[in-house]
Parts: structure tokens; C-alpha cells; sequence
């Protein structure tokens, strides 16, 4: 065979090969459109960050969150802080991006101490999801709301005036001074009883700083400063317990009232005993669950977070994406005696 021929034989070859690859990348083709990926090739590594650790709300909202990514095949892991201070945050956030993951779902101290840093990680092409507690909108592509703000601040008034007859002074115990969801709540509790219930009187906000003993040294101060203190409403589920454990032991048991967030483990005993009588929640392991579901669907390119986006979220089944990029759980549950011992969370 001389070169020519060769040179022939070999170009021939080439362009068959080029056929060929351009047969099999066209058979192959899963009919993904343009700007999404397989869920095979996507990042689920989703890193959830709490407030802070061992917090036990949080424990049982990321236990659902690890439920939904081991259902998806992807990558669970959880870091947080100590302690629940606004740029707490920062730090674990800055190390993810760096890190690579697919998925950040944050539940923020403070709505704008984490932005750059989370605005960072979207320029990292990293998804950001908040839940429980959100950023300013700009820094997260969704925000996995529990229930909405006029909702879980309604159920609180309303339990807390059936419970001390709608006439009376009452105090909020919340968690930290920058807690989004927390002065959401509470601002809008304050418009609630102005136009509502004109004879209970708010005479004083403190905060325990999602801290076990201090919200139990709040509470004393509280009523130690108001002798004539009927109720209190503590929208935290670690301020909700340590006030829970204070009145149980105090000579203000039965006296004062006391509702707001909580989760059944932590609130039954002080059910049963009498303490409290009625407080409200969400599953909080349906959250994390949810919160899953949506970062993954985001990875994967399902949906890109705009308002009519939907999703299916294992077995809560199907989501919607409302305005601002919310996604809604659904509304507060109430917890009293007759059915807390239904729960187990």
C-alpha cells in the first residue's frame, strides 16, 4: 500500500468514527434541556446549617433533611455553630463554597450578616436554600417557610387569650434579637393585639438567645419584674422548654400561662403535669424534609425557584413555588393533652 493510499484509507476511517460518535451521542441523549443535568451528574452533597448545634428542634428538622438526601442517593453532612450569634454562620458557609458542595440549606441568625457569603456561594453555582429562619431574598434561590408569618403569629394570640380569658399582661420570651422569624412573629403578634384583644397588654420582650439557661433565667426575671404577669409566649422551642421547667417547679405553676413553639418530646411532661395547656408547631422533620427535596430539585435543574415552579417532594408529595421564592409547609399544628401523645418528634 503506498502513502497516498494510506493517507486515504486513514481519512476515510476518521470520518466514520465521526459519524459513528455523532450517531451515538444523538441515540444517548436523555432530552435534558439546555441549562439542567442529570440527576446522575448532579452535586447532591447538601450541607444543612442549623442556628446552632445541639439545638433539638434543628436535630429533628436535619434528621428529616438526611432522610430526603439518603432517598435521593446524594450526600447528607451537618455543621453549625455553638452558639446561635448573627455571623456565627459565616465561616461554615465560606468553608462549604470552597469545599465545592452542591447545596447549602441554612437557617439564618441574621438576614443579611450571611448574605455576601452565601451570594459567594451562588457565584460558586452552589444552590442555597433557606428554612425556618430566612435571609434578605437576594441571597438564597428559596426560602422553605414552616407556615406563614400572620399564621404562627395569630395561633400564639389566639391560644394565649383563650387561655387567660383575653384580658390581662403578657410578656414574650424569643430566642435572639436578630432572629428573623422570631421579630417577624412578634411584630406581627403586636398588631394582632392592638386590633384584636385591646385588654391583654404586652409589657415586655426579652430573649434567651436560643440558650437553654438562659431562657430559664429570663423567665424568672420576667416574673419577678411583673408581679402581675397572667401569660407568656415564647415562639422558640428551647425558650418554650426552659420556661416550660421553670413554672413547672415555681409557685407561679397555674397561674401563669404559657404557650407558643415547641415539639411534643420536649412539651409533654409539662402537658401532663399541668404547666401548659396548649402550644403549636410544624413537624419540624417535614421541614428538613421539604428543604431537601427543593435544594435537590434546584441541583438538578428540575426548577430554577421562580414563582409556579413545582416539585415533588417524596412523600409530602407535590410543592408549588409561591412569591419571593417561598415554598409553604402548610400551617401551625396545635399541641395540648388530648393528642401529644399521638407524636413522637
Amino acid at each position: 500500500m503506498n502513502r497516498g493510499t494510506l493517507r486515504t484509507g486513514l481519512r476515510a476511517a476518521a470520518s466514520l468514527a465521526a459519524v459513528s460518535l455523532f450517531l451515538v451521542a444523538g441515540c444517548s441523549s436523555t432530552g435534558t434541556t439546555a441549562g439542567t443535568s442529570s440527576s446522575k451528574a448532579a452535586n447532591l452533597a447538601i450541607t444543612f446549617l442549623p442556628k446552632n448545634l445541639g439545638n433539638a428542634y434543628f436535630d429533628t428538622s436535619d434528621k428529616g433533611g438526611k432522610k430526603a438526601i439518603d432517598e435521593l442517593g446524594g450526600k447528607y453532612a451537618e455543621v453549625g455553630p455553638a452558639a446561635a450569634a448573627p455571623d456565627a454562620q459565616v465561616q461554615y458557609i465560606n468553608t462549604l463554597t470552597q469545599q465545592g458542595v452542591g447545596g447549602i440549606v441554612v437557617s439564618a441568625n441574621d438576614k443579611a450578616a450571611i448574605c455576601d457569603a452565601l451570594t459567594a456561594a451562588m457565584d460558586a453555582k452552589i444552590k442555597v436554600v433557606t428554612y425556618d429562619s430566612d435571609t434578605n431574598p437576594e441571597c438564597r434561590n428559596l426560602f422553605i417557610n414552616q407556615a406563614t408569618a400572620d399564621g404562627i403569629a395569630k395561633v400564639e394570640v389566639d391560644m394565649i387569650a383563650k387561655q387567660i380569658g383575653d384580658s390581662g399582661e403578657i410578656a414574650i420570651l424569643s430566642a435572639s434579637a436578630n432572629a428573623t422569624n422570631q421579630n417577624a412573629w412578634i411584630d406581627l403578634m403586636k398588631t394582632q393585639l392592638a386590633s384584636s384583644h385591646p385588654n391583654i397588654k404586652l409589657v415586655d420582650t426579652v430573649y434567651g438567645n436560643d440558650d437553654d439557661q438562659t431562657s430559664f433565667d429570663k423567665t424568672a426575671g420576667l416574673l419577678s419584674a411583673h408581679p402581675n404577669l397572667k401569660g407568656i409566649i415564647s415562639p422558640t422551642t428551647v425558650g418554650i422548654t426552659a420556661a416550660a421547667r421553670y413554672l413547672s417547679t415555681s409557685s407561679a405553676k397555674g397561674k401563669v400561662f404559657l404557650t407558643g413553639l415547641g415539639t411534643p418530646n420536649q412539651m409533654r411532661q409539662y402537658v401532663k403535669d399541668g404547666t401548659v395547656t396548649e402550644f403549636a408547631l410544624w413537624n419540624p422533620a417535614d421541614l428538613g424534609y421539604l428543604a431537601a427535596y427543593a435544594s435537590a430539585a434546584l441541583i438538578k435543574g428540575d426548577i430554577t425557584g421562580k414563582t409556579g415552579d413545582t416539585f415533588t417532594a417524596g412523600t409530602l408529595g407535590k410543592f408549588t413555588v409561591g412569591a419571593n421564592n417561598t415554598v409553604l409547609l402548610g400551617d401551625p399544628y396545635k399541641f395540648n393533652k388530648d393528642n401529644i401523645d399521638q407524636f413522637n418528634f
